[in-house]
């Protein structure tokens, strides 16, 4: 290519120089010729060939001399590409520069193609272009610099530089080889004269050409005319950018800088140069510092000095800007800045160069307090009318805006430091483009100063921070890292570590190492320029920094400066250069809670309006994990539309989030520098409790923190994302504390104690006077004197702001609580007093304590005492035995110190702190239970104690001194309200850990146990205990085997000889002396007033005498029965007396207590007399004891209570019921045992009189118990039985009966009550074949039977009578069963039994649906047919065939004839809704049917009386009639029955309703006619003939009456077909008739046998004949009547 290209330009060249240039054209045509020779293999083969032609560049030479404008570009085009390749002879080198030089004139394309090929050339020959040629060569570029044309002047400029750079360049290449390359001049330097080789020397004078032309003074080794100042000292700029090490290493170029450079930047410096050249001087100056400081050390003090200066208030502010530009690089550089102090504020005899930089910024930071928006707090900047910022609105609702905004109008500038304003999107210092300086925002170099300091924090921090953290191994084991940091406590504290592994933060905060011990490393130099520079600087630091945290800055400024801040004095910290970091601390503290929000929210002087207590709500601080609490402030987040509506809380002061940053960073340097900053604890500890007080003040005035006079909607939008970030940053603040307190896990105990010991500073500080300001000490003070906010906090007096100061002590409460919780492990494994235990203890029982403190406090601190001890227990569950005891004993301890203030008698009580007081004991009782519930199990010692503290509760016992108790019943507690709390740990001793307690621990058991009994105030607890009684009887006798009660033990043992016997070491004395002291106590508990738990109290004892029952023998139960069981039915015996004089006073309600008592101890004495009832009939004392149980039982019943009565009874029963039982072979009751029992029994009823101011009388228990005592005393006396017993059971039993009152919630309608029920089968199961005793028997059923339907005339009391419903039907069923198997014995006949029973039967019959009552089941009338006739079936054939008297049968026969009658009657107009009367009807004509078979013919008897039969067939006559006759159709009382008969009556045409029954009317007009029916003529049939033949021809005439009368009326109308279908059955059944012959009489004049009937009717049958005239089957019928008439006539 390249050689293409040459030949195309040399044509060329050559084709243009045909006529005027011979010699150009012929050198053209030989370099041609000469390159078309040359073979063309590659192009650096090309290149390599023409370098051996010097005379191919000839004609190029040539060309350029001729100075014409078309040869010049060819010829420069050519040696460009020449040079490029390489292919220009070196010899000729001189001769090019010359044309270049010379071409220079020519137009812009070939000036650019010279200063193309410059750098090509000097790379490409760099070995050749030495001295003189690199002269040339730079010289060719400042001609060409010095250009018109701006594209050349540019571009000549920029090769220039890149030449003078390669030029540089050159001198690293040969400072690489310098001991292969020979000098070849010399140079002078600091120490003289020095020898150098090529590339130095030309570097040498290039340089010092540089300064001389950038000076206006004329160059040595240039040949240059000179270049403008701005661009020399750019290509200075440039070369000691690029090459900065060369003048470290060539003293030559450090001579220069020294003599020339410095020298001019400081002269330069002092005049007031413009904006160009200064920038370009200061950029110089700068990388001097940077790089060359070393070299130039009087020069820089210079410089520095004049640099700080500048920074005075009168010097432009560019010119300040630009200085404090270059200290901003300055202090960014850790390195430089330590170098800086160890040439200069670290060497006798200099200025202190950094320390007067620093002290500048002070200057700086105070000079224009408007301008930076300096207030009493930091606030938002201010940028006019414009700004809308949500910071702004936010400090603003909070109370603290800064004072600018106030007075900002809209035309203001802006006020404060922020990135909107105070910073430059190019700085000074490189705005090399502009001659004039740029626009300086007023604000610019108080960024720059923010900036400068937070470079210097962040180079110490990045140096100090690595060499602090100890050196370990990376893989180390935990237990190595525990020994590790305990290796510096003292000795001899340290426990094993393998009881208990200590537990670690969440990230590992040990002891950091302090770098200025690391006298060893080879950064140690360093670290101490560390600590000078931070011991020097300090002050200044903390100045300005305190100034710019009162200053109105933007977000990225503030935590700029916060970091900052935070490094500096994590630095300070870290070198433990406490004054420094305690001064930090404090200001960082008064930032994060200012001292005019703290002065508003806690006055000094006057008082506060009255509050609330506090104790109520809970600090935002004073969660035990999360140690700030944003929830109160962001619930108020959504009033803020209320909030915006008031102004009146717009003033009330709390803290912003630049409040919480700082608050944020103090925590954070807590946490980074924990171990290290024993004193200063106070510090971070006292801000964190400020500002927790703070936060709750304006979290109780239910203030919202947004802008209330902002109404513009961005504005609005703004407060509503600030809150947001409020909550955000309260969150990040709860993070921090929660990590500052965790972080103490990994602290020595010494650095342990001394956090504690700050928390217990903050709490319960007493009032100090403030110290005199000339006790001050010189700056810095210590932290306590710089903290006065700490250390003065409570001038106010008791009565003044009582809420912040409650405030205060619950936040010190709470974080001591917290820092225990972290460090439990520790307290626990180490000596109290090493670990802090013993302090913490002590503060936390002396607050709970203190009368003088508010409630809300001391109950704080009691709570945290007990969960200290909480978590303590639970730690040490883990631990051996050994190493557990000591621990669990210390915690018991402890918890019982935590009561003894309570029983100082000096203690001062008012109201207000006893209710505290019990709070507080209520809390320590409660925590005794939660102790219990965790580790109650591995409890080994103290048990003691803890009876200590349950027992604490008690003003005093009950007992004396000798273990008995004494006369005062109750037990008398400090407060109701602790009982409950202080009974929990007893009930989880009884119900879990008795097998833990010691045998000395059991009499103290009992003693609180009977002290629980007997208190007053819990009566649930008091009931709850006595079962403990039992729990405790249970275990005793659970543990031992060998366990067993003496006599002499029982009788003969007192109170104190029992408590020491208890005590002893024979565990069989000891349980059954525990056993008897128990039972005492217990007997003690059942005289108490209160019902339920003198009941509770017998019931225990009498089942702890269950229990062991299988361990007594008959002699001690005998013992026990005289001594504890009769004993105390003779003390309720008396009570019951008492109660019923009628002197008493006792209330009704007590009364019925007591009798309610009498039943519980007769119910318990009976089971447990049951249960054992064979061991103690086997003593021969049983008969006497029987008998003096009897006695008791008659003593009671003489109460005449129905309870009582009740369970007399009821114990009666039970007792008898295990006695003489066939399964077993003992006797327990002799006859006279048998006769005591039937005495009581059959004496008589005791009747119980209601009582009138009862609302319902119920008798039903007390009775069935009366009867179901019955049964057993039955069996037992069963073979001694005989009538006069049976006759006193039977009347006792319906004494019974007859005076229940109505079931409760049940009516005896459908089902028995249970008294009925056994009153049934106590009749059952007496036996019958005793002479008269069926009879009986039968005759007590069946009045049974007659009770429901014997109605006696309302009363009063009448609601309350049983309906006997259900006790009727089943007695029914009952005396069918005795009469059918007692049949044959003629007594029933006889004695009336029989009769009286039909009687009963009868009733239900004849009622039917008349009687009232309705029934679910079976209707009575049903079961008594049912009954009836079953007992007739079985009676009726011995009744034919016996020959009994008249009167007996008569009085049997009236009875049937009723119940027949009452079969074939029913009054359906008394019948219920759900009564279905077709099927009642059914089974009506069902149970006639079989009746008429069994009575008929025995009804016809001649002993029966006629009256009977006609009562009988009457009732057949009027149950027969299907349509009801009008009362004058039927024959008067005093007529015949037949004396109407032929009397016409008045025709009518309502016809009446046919009856309901109308099936049952023609089974009794069927019965009529069959009783008429012609038989065997025997008497009895005759008899019954003669009874119902005339009510047959009545019933027949009415009909026939009727139809005569009523149907001409009707006219053409057909008859009813009721009527009808009557009439035809009655003419059919009269045709078909043969009746009895000496049935009818005969009619005058007629003789007849069987059809007498038809005689009768004869003059009916004739009128009938014509009334049928239109219904041809009536006359049918009639005519055949008549027919059979004649028939008897002879016709």
């Amino acid at each position: 290519m390249t050689a293409q290209i040459l030949a195309s330009e040399l044509g060329n060249l050559i084709q243009e120089s045909k006529r005027k240039h011979t010699d150009l054209r012929n050198a053209a045509e030989k370099s041609l010729e000469e390159l078309k020779a040359l073979r063309a293999t590659s192009e650096a083969q090309i290149a390599a060939d023409l370098t051996q032609r010097p005379n191919f560049v000839t004609p190029f030479l040539i060309a350029c001399g001729t100075k014409n404008v078309k040869f010049t570009g060819i010829s420069i085009v050519c040696l460009q590409r020449l040079v490029v390749s390489r292919a220009l002879p070196r010899s000729r080198l001189r001769e090019v520069l010359e044309a270049f030089r010379e071409a220079t004139s020519a137009g812009l394309d070939v000036q650019l193609k010279i200063l193309q090929a410059l750098p090509s050339l000097l790379q490409n020959y760099a070995d050749d272009l030495r001295g003189d040629l690199l002269a040339a060569a730079l010289n060719i570029c400042t001609i060409l610099q010095a250009s018109k044309n701006g594209i050349v002047n540019n571009t000549a400029a920029a090769t220039l530089q890149q030449l003078v750079v390669s030029v540089f360049d050159k001198v690293v290449a040969e400072d690489k080889i310098a001991l292969e390359v020979p000098t070849v001049g010399e140079a002078p330097s600091e120490d003289g004269t020095v020898q150098l080789r090529a590339a130095a020397l030309d570097a040498y004078r290039v340089f010092n050409d540089l300064c001389l032309l950038t000076e206006a003074q004329k160059p040595q080794f240039l040949k240059s005319a000179g270049i403008p100042q701005t661009f020399g000292l750019e290509l200075i700029e440039s070369v000691l950018t690029n090459h900065a090490e060369i003048f470290l290493t060539h003293p030559e170029q450090a001579n220069i800088l020294r003599v020339r450079v410095m020298p001019f930047i400081i002269s330069s410096l002092s005049e007031k140069l413009n904006f160009a050249v200064t920038v370009r001087i200061v950029r110089i100056l700068y990388s001097l510092l940077r790089r060359h400081l070393s070299i130039l050390a009087s020069e820089g003090e210079m410089a520095l000095g004049l640099l700080t200066h500048m920074l005075d208030h009168d010097t432009a502010l560019w010119k300040r800007s630009l200085c404090m530009e270059v200290l901003k690089g300055i202090f960014a550089e850790a390195t430089l800045i330590r170098r800086i102090f160890a040439m200069y504020d670290a060497q006798e005899g200099k200025k202190a160069i950094l320390r007067n930089l620093v002290a500048a910024f002070v200057r700086i930071s105070t000079e224009k307090p408007a301008v930076i928006g300096l207030g009493p707090q930091s606030s938002i900047p201010v940028a006019g009318q414009e700004n809308s910022g949500s910071d702004q609105a936010m400090l603003e609702a909070s109370g603290v805006a800064g004072i600018i905004s106030s007075s900002v109008g809209p035309s203001s500038p802006a006020a404060g430091i922020s990135s909107q304003w105070s910073t430059m999107r190019v700085p000074c210092i490189d705005q090399l483009d502009k001659t004039e300086p740029p626009a300086v925002p007023e604000s610019y170099i108080y960024s720059l100063t923010l900036a400068c300091i937070s470079g210097f924090s962040e180079g110490l921090a990045k140096f100090i921070l690595p060499l602090t953290v100890p050196d370990r191994p990376r893989k180390k084991g935990r237990q190595s890292e525990v020994e590790s940091k305990d290796s510096d406590s003292p000795s001899g504290t340290a426990e094993p570590r393998s009881k208990l592994e200590r537990r670690s933060s969440i990230k590992k905060n040990p002891v950091h190492v302090n770098p200025l011990t690391l006298t060893d490393h080879p950064l140690f130099n360093d670290v101490k320029i560390c600590a000078g520079i931070v011991d020097e600087c300090w002050p200044a630091i903390l100045a300005t920094s305190s100034t710019f945290l009162y200053a109105a800055l933007d977000t990225e400024y503030y935590h700029g400066l916060v970091r900052s801040f935070q490094k500096f004095t994590h630095v300070a910290g870290l070198l433990r250069l406490s004054t420094p970091r305690d001064a930090f601390l404090t200001t960082l503290g008064k930032a994060a809670v200012p001292p005019n929000l703290l002065t508003a929210v806690n006055p000094p002087a006057t008082p506060p309006p009255p509050a609330t207590p506090t104790s109520e709500k809970p600090s935002m601080f004073s969660n035990a994990k999360g140690l700030l609490s944003v929830d109160s402030l962001v619930s108020h987040a959504g009033m803020s539309d209320r909030s915006r509506q008031s102004s009146v809380d717009a003033t009330v002061p709390s803290l912003n989030t630049r409040n919480l940053l700082c608050l944020r960073a103090l925590l954070n340097l807590g946490i980074a520098l924990g171990p290290t900053l024993d004193a200063a604890w106070v510090i971070i500890l006292g801000t964190l409790q400020q500002a927790d007080l703070v936060l709750f003040s304006s979290t109780k005035s239910t203030r919202t923190p947004t802008a209330s006079h902002k109404q513009n909607n961005q504005s609005e939008n703004d407060g509503a994302s600030l809150l947001a970030n409020f909550g955000t940053e309260i969150k990040a603040v709860e993070t921090a504390a929660s990590r500052l307190l965790e972080s103490t896990i990994d602290f020595p105990n010494d650095a342990f104690v001394e956090v504690v010991t700050a928390l217990c500073a903050l709490f319960g500080k007493e009032e100090t006077p403030k110290p005199s300001e000339g006790s001050t000490t010189s700056i810095p003070p210590s932290p306590e004197a710089r903290r006065p906010s700490i250390t003065h906090r409570r001038i106010h007096s008791i009565n003044t702001a009582p809420s912040t100061q409650n405030q205060e002590d619950l936040f010190a409460l709470a974080k001591l609580g917290d820092v225990a919780s972290f460090n439990i492990d520790r307290l626990m494994l180490y000596d109290p007093e090493t670990s802090g235990w013993s302090t913490l203890t002590s503060e936390l029982i002396a607050a709970a304590w203190s009368g003088s403190r508010p409630s809300s406090v001391r109950l704080r601190a009691t709570e945290i005492l007990v969960r200290l001890i909480l978590e303590a227990a639970t730690a040490t569950l883990p631990m051996a035995d050994d190493g557990r005891i000591p621990i669990q004993l210390r915690l018991l301890e402890t918890l019982q110190g935590a009561l003894r203030p309570l029983e100082d008698s000096e203690r001062v009580m008012s109201v207000s702190s006893h209710a505290t007081d019990i709070d507080a004991h209520k809390i320590v009782l409660e925590g005794l239970k939660s102790m219990l519930e965790q580790c109650g199990e591995t409890f080994i010692s103290g048990w003691d104690i803890a009876f200590d503290i349950i027992g604490s509760v008690f003003v005093e016992d009950n007992f004396r001194d000798d273990g008995s108790i004494k006369e005062s019943k109750a037990t008398t507690t400090r407060s109701s309200r602790l009982i409950r709390s202080s009974f929990n740990s007893l009930q989880l001793i009884c119900s879990d850990f008795l097998s833990s307690l010691p045998n000395s621990c059991f009499i103290m058991l009992v003693d609180t146990l009977y002290n629980f009994c007997t208190q007053d105030d819990d009566l649930n607890i008091s009931l709850t205990t006595v079962t403990f009684f039992w729990v405790l009887s249970d275990f005793i006798s659970g543990r031992t085997s060998e366990f067993s009660l003496s006599p002499d033990l029982i009788l003969g043992s007192s109170e104190p000889a029992l408590a020491r016997l208890a005590a002893g070491d024979d565990l069989a004395v000891s349980d059954a002396a525990l056993w008897m002291l128990l039972l005492l106590r217990l007997a003690a508990v059942t005289t108490d007033e209160r019902l339920e738990l003198r009941n509770s109290a017998i019931q225990t004892l009498l089942r702890i005498f269950d229990a062991y029952g299988h361990q007594l023998s008959p002699e001690a139960w005998s013992m026990c029965l005289q001594s504890v069981m009769f004993n105390l039915l003779s003390s309720i015996e008396s009570q019951l007396e008492e109660n019923n004089d009628s002197e008493s006073s006792m209330s009704s309600k007590d009364k019925t207590g007591w009798n309610e008592t009498t039943v519980v101890v007769l119910s318990g004495i009976t089971n447990l007399l049951a249960d054992y009832l064979d061991v103690l009939s086997s003593h021969p004392t049983f008969a006497k004891s029987w008998q003096t149980l009897l006695n008791h039982f008659n003593t009671l019943l003489d109460f005449k209570v129905l309870d009582i009565n009740t369970a007399v009874f009821k114990a009666l029963q039970k007792l008898l019921s295990r006695g003489n039982l066939q399964e077993k072979s003992q006797t327990n009751f002799d006859g006279p045992a048998l006769d005591l029992a039937w005495g009581l029994w059959s004496q008589s009823l005791p009747v119980i009189q209601p009582d009138p101011s009862a609302k319902r009388f119920d008798n039903q228990n007390y009775l069935t118990a009366y009867v179901s005592a019955f049964p057993e005393i039955y069996r037992l006396i069963e073979a001694d039985l005989n009538a006069d017993r049976v006759r006193t059971i039977i009347t006792l039993l319906r004494e019974a009966i007859q005076q229940a009152s109505a079931a409760a919630y049940s009516a005896d309608i459908d089902y028995l009550t249970p008294l009925q029920t056994q009153v049934l089968e106590a009749l059952r199961i007496i036996r019958t074949d005793i002479e008269g005793v069926p009879a009986a028997l039968i005759s007590q059923v069946a009045e049974f039977v007659a009770l429901a339907f014997d109605r006696k005339e309302p009363s009063s009391s009448e609601g309350q009578r049983p309906t006997y419903v259900a006790l009727s039907k089943a007695a029914m069923t009952l005396l069918e069963k005795l009469v059918v198997s007692h049949s044959s014995d003629l007594d029933i006949y006889t004695s009336g039994a029989l009769s009286s029973s039909l009687t009963a039967l009868a009733k239900p019959i004849v009622l039917k649906y008349s009687f009232p009552i309705t029934t679910k089941s079976t209707y009575p009338w049903k079961q008594a047919t049912t009954s009836a006739l079953a007992i007739l079936e079985s009676i009726l054939p011995i009744l034919t065939k016996a020959g009994f008297k008249d009167e007996a049968i008569r009085s049997l026969w009236t009875s049937i004839v009723t119940i027949a009658n009452g079969i074939t009657n029913a009054d359906s107009k008394d019948a219920p809704e759900t009564v279905n009367i077709k099927d009642d009807e059914a089974f009506d004509i069902t149970a006639f049917l079989k009746l008429r078979e069994l009575i008929t013919p025995a009804l016809g008897s001649p002993t029966i009386p006629d009256k009977t039969r006609r009562m009988y067939t009457e009732s057949l006559f009027h149950m027969s009639l299907i349509h009801a006759p009008q009362p004058q159709e039927l024959p008067q009382v005093n007529q015949e029955l037949l004396a109407t008969l032929y009397q016409p009556r008045k025709g009518r045409t309502v016809d009446p309703a046919p009856s309901p029954r109308a099936r049952m009317s023609y089974v009794c007009f069927d019965e009529l006619i069959s009783l008429v029916t012609v038989r065997d003529s025997s008497e009895a049939r005759i008899k019954l003939a003669q009874a119902a033949a005339p009510y047959l021809i009545l019933r027949a005439g009415l009909t026939l009456r009727a139809y005569i009368a009523d149907q001409p009326l009707r006219g053409r109308m057909p008859q009813p077909l009721s009527q009808r279908r009557e009439l035809l059955y009655i003419l059919k059944a009269l045709v078909k008739l043969r009746c009895e012959p000496e049935a009818i009489p005969a009619a005058p004049g007629v003789e007849s046998e069987e059809k007498k009937h038809l005689h009768r009717l004869y003059p009916l049958l004739v009128k009938a004949v014509r009334a049928a005239s239109r219904d041809q089957e009536v006359l049918e019928w009639v005519g055949k009547a008549l027919d059979e008439v004649g028939m008897e006539f002879g016709v």
